[in-house]
Formats: structure tokens, sequence, C-alpha cells
């Protein structure tokens, strides 16, 4: 006699072919496992939770230096971002306490300045902007406290006139 193999002696060929798989073989789907489940759902809430915190931060009102003197003390303790240009001469740097304070105004309609603190580093490039983008809360004051400063300076490829000026009396 042959001895049959454990495998062979649990399962006839009637079981291989015939009919459903064997109770004792099949697997039973159990569907989603619950750890999964809340782990998914936990990182859906993280991302809704993210994109909400980054879209109400991220709000701010674009506003010219007019606009902010119009609407006033409406728009105290709001974000705001304003375009304008440096008063020449108010640029008060204070390398102790790492404060940049200075006034921008209209490059349409100069005249009315809005006063900039900045509790940071002062950029390298500051005395040569040729506009400013300030963005920051409005304080009770009428000061904008800004946390971004975006410099906007003139090209080094375009000729100044005071250049032209100089090589045409030559």
């Amino acid at each position: 006699m042959t001895e049959e193999s454990p495998i062979q002696d649990e399962l006839n060929e009637e079981e291989l072919w015939d009919g459903p798989i064997p109770a004792r073989l099949a697997r039973k789907r159990t569907g989603i496992k619950p750890q999964f489940l809340v782990a998914g759902l936990l990182l859906v809430g993280v991302i809704i939770s993210l994109m909400v915190y980054g879209l109400t931060t991220a709000k701010a009102y674009w506003l010219t230096v007019d606009e902010v003197h119009q609407k006033g003390d409406s728009l105290v303790s709001q974000r705001l971002r304003v375009n304008g240009v440096v008063v020449e001469g108010s640029e008060d740097w204070n390398a102790e306490e790492v404060t940049l304070r200075f006034k921008i105004e209209d490059e349409e309609n100069p005249g009315r300045q809005l006063s900039i603190v900045h509790y940071e580093p002062r950029p390298d490039n500051f005395h040569r902007a040729a506009s400013v983008i300030v963005e920051g809360e409005l304080l009770q004051g009428g000061v904008i406290e800004a946390d971004v400063l975006l410099l906007k300076c003139p090209s080094r490829y375009e000729e100044s006139p005071e250049d032209i000026l100089l090589q045409a009396a030559n």
C-alpha cells in the first residue's frame, strides 16, 4: 500500500473539482477592518481641517492705501494686503529690536500715507524697492503690522532716466 499525504487524505478529487470550495478551506470576507476605517476617517478629517485652516488664514483683502483710509475703523483686526510705494525718508530700522517702520502711499494718488511696522529682519534690497506689497493686520491706530513684505525692485536691464541724461551730456 502506498501512503497518501495528509493533503490528499483530506481532499479527494470530487472536492477539488466539483462544487464550491469546501467550507474548511474557504476564507471569510469580513469587509473593511475597523482599524483601517478609523485611520482613514482620521486622515480625511485632518486633511479637511488643514484645508479650512489654510483658506481662513490666507484670506486677505486686497486694497489700495486710499481704500484703507476710506474704510477706516471697519478694517481694524482684519487681514489686509496693500500695494504702495515706500515714502522716501520714512524708513526707520532698529537692528536691536529687529523692527522696521516705514510709510507707503499710492502710486496714482500720492499724499495719503499708511504706516507699516514689520518685526522681522529688513530685506537686503529694501532701499531699492520701487514698490512694496504689505500683508498683515490693521491695528487700532491705523498701522499695519506686516508679517509679509513683497518688494518690487526696478529691473536691472532697464536704464534709468538719469543714466541716459548723463550719457547725452557728455
